[in-house]
């Protein structure tokens, strides 16, 4: 297969994602749309990995990165805080709600930094109570939490983790719900998912310290909404066992799911709130780890110093845009365009428009919440048999799809780890209906040609 760089006529220097393919050169972007080099506009129906929200090119956070950067670009946090950290973050706490309120936010550059950073900071706080035993942070099966090592330590997708088991702590992981697959048949599964929670709590032998969730699975199983009560029976399990819950809003936080953070939707309050990709909408590298009153008091009145930090983390220039992100998507509303229980609103928009999906023979599944959506590819309906892994047919989706100027993020292995394919869907909350309605056209036409091309 040729790796050239299609511009340059040789192998790139950028040690990039992958040497099999060969990427269009972007330029510029604007609304709902990136071009490339060659001029050719796409219509970014996955909000580059559900990172921006907003929109792209928006201005106001463009002014507010220059202003910023020609005003203070950078100190080290262990030697200045500056008044922006300080009042952005109080407005994140009053963002996160009444839960936080008293709490604390660390700011770091990203996701896989922020859950490195909350499953430290749960290690810490169960030090700092007299629970030194405690140490285990427990997550679920097919679940995603970041590439450092720390993160990968708790995530269940095996695709990411399989080269790294070596060099991975291992914790005990639960069943994830997935109700388009349910392992328990749809019958009271919500308690049953839950009481697998609790047994790992209790196979722990006391030292599970946290655990960690996403409160709508991401990309690994695309979207896949629990069954009411399950979050609640969680985090009460979590809390009468003495183990921190950390909610993983990466992905889901920030108004993508219609509500400020998609726990929220169950009127659950965890201890610990990671968020990031939204909180920027991409337009600087920052994530951040929210803690409650309690888990910031056990620190600050124990050894009063978290023993954890990166150079980077509270970088004026980024935090310039995401507060200029969090005022301007309040400003927009864009967290009501995002609520798909509103009866025509973008996202109530985009869940009927999807759903015309499920006519296709090879769409097994159209599932998600506000502005997360995920679409299953079966080969037979009847019996919801995946593709054989090897045919890659979410890629040859998402490249069909790229072809006609859609983008898409697909990803394998939401059946078992390996097979099963399906691509995320997850544009900006600006998106227009006709925009909504172009795109699904150009993804219905896409599943086609893949599995024309499967058939031949």
């Amino acid at each position: 297969m040729n790796t050239m760089n299609a511009v340059a006529g040789r192998r790139s220097s950028v040690l990039g994602r992958s040497f099999q393919r060969i990427l269009p050169l972007a330029s510029h972007a604007r609304g709902v749309h990136v071009w490339d080099e060659q001029g050719k506009p796409y219509l970014d129906f996955c909000g580059s990995a559900a990172a921006n929200f907003i929109g792209h090119g928006v201005e106001h956070i463009a002014d507010a990165v220059r202003e910023q950067m020609s005003t203070l670009e950078f100190v080290h946090s262990s030697l200045f805080t500056t008044s922006l950290a300080e009042e952005y973050a109080q407005e994140l706490l009053e963002f996160a709600g009444p839960n936080f309120h008293g709490g604390s936010v660390y700011f770091t550059c990203g996701g896989s930094e922020s859950v490195e950073t909350a499953i430290k900071l749960a290690r810490q706080f169960q030090v700092e109570t007299g629970q030194k035993e405690r140490y285990k942070v427990l997550s679920r099966k097919q679940s995603y939490h970041g590439s450092t090592l720390g993160a990968l330590s708790v995530s269940g997708n095996q695709r990411r983790r399989q080269m790294y088991l070596p060099m991975v702590r291992e914790f005990a992981h639960a069943s994830a719900p997935y109700c388009y697959r349910c392992q328990f048949e749809c019958r009271d599964c919500a308690a049953r998912y839950a009481a697998e929670v609790e047994r790992a709590i209790e196979s722990s032998d006391g030292e599970a310290a946290a655990f960690i969730f996403e409160p709508v699975s991401g990309a690994t199983l695309g979207a896949a909404v629990p069954p009411a009560g399950y979050v609640s029976q969680v985090a009460e399990i979590c809390k009468s066992n003495g183990v921190l819950l950390i909610a993983d809003e990466v992905m889901t936080g920030m108004g993508r799911t219609g509500k400020r953070f998609a726990v929220d939707h169950w009127g659950v309050a965890p201890d610990i709130l990671v968020t990031a990709k939204g909180l920027s909408s991409g337009y600087t590298p920052l994530g951040a780890v929210i803690a409650s009153a309690h888990v910031t008091h056990a620190i600050a009145e124990g050894t009063g110093s978290f023993i954890h930090g990166f150079t980077y983390n509270a970088h004026p220039v980024s935090l310039a845009a995401g507060r200029a992100v969090l005022r301007y998507m309040q400003d927009q509303n864009l967290i009501q365009a995002a609520d798909s229980s509103k009866q025509n609103s973008t996202a109530w928009k985009l869940q009927r428009s999807l759903a015309q999906l499920l006519d296709l023979k090879n769409v097994g599944d159209v599932r998600g919440i506000g502005l997360l959506w995920g679409v299953e590819f079966v080969r037979e309906k009847s019996s919801k048999l995946p593709f054989a892994p090897e045919l890659n047919f979410g890629g040859r989706v998402a490249q069909a799809a790229r072809q006609r100027g859609l983008l898409v993020y697909p990803v394998q292995g939401c059946v078992d780890g390996t097979s099963g394919d399906h691509v995320l869907i997850a544009p900006p909350a600006v998106i227009a209906e006709q925009e909504v309605a172009d795109a699904i056209q150009q993804l219905r036409q896409a599943v086609e040609e893949a599995a024309a091309t499967d058939a031949a």
